[in-house]
């Protein structure tokens, strides 16, 4: 299973946008992005793709869904923590 990359530089829809992982788990993954200087926080669901044998980046559309911004990191840990919880009470 390849997993994501630690640093990358968006392309698309998020081109300019630089993507640096903070934390990951096995349930969840961290990421610090920042474009022109200004920083927010991704956290989501870890979701392996089996067609491609990955692990995938939510699109627009996961976000609310299983993925989350948050503009603290206090905030992004603690939603972090929430999913992980959630995860290992299933």
């Amino acid at each position: 299973m390849k997993e994501l990359k630690e640093y990358f530089v968006g392309i698309g829809q998020v081109k300019g946008y630089i993507f640096n992982q903070v934390k990951a788990s096995d349930y969840a993954y961290l990421y610090e992005v920042s474009e022109n200087n200004v920083l927010h926080y991704e956290v989501f669901k870890r979701r392996e793709n089996s067609l491609y044998e990955c692990v995938s980046y939510p699109s627009d559309k996961a976000f609310g869904v299983w993925a989350w911004t948050c503009n603290t990191l206090e905030r992004a840990e603690d939603k972090f923590n929430e999913i992980e919880l959630n995860e290992l009470l299933k």
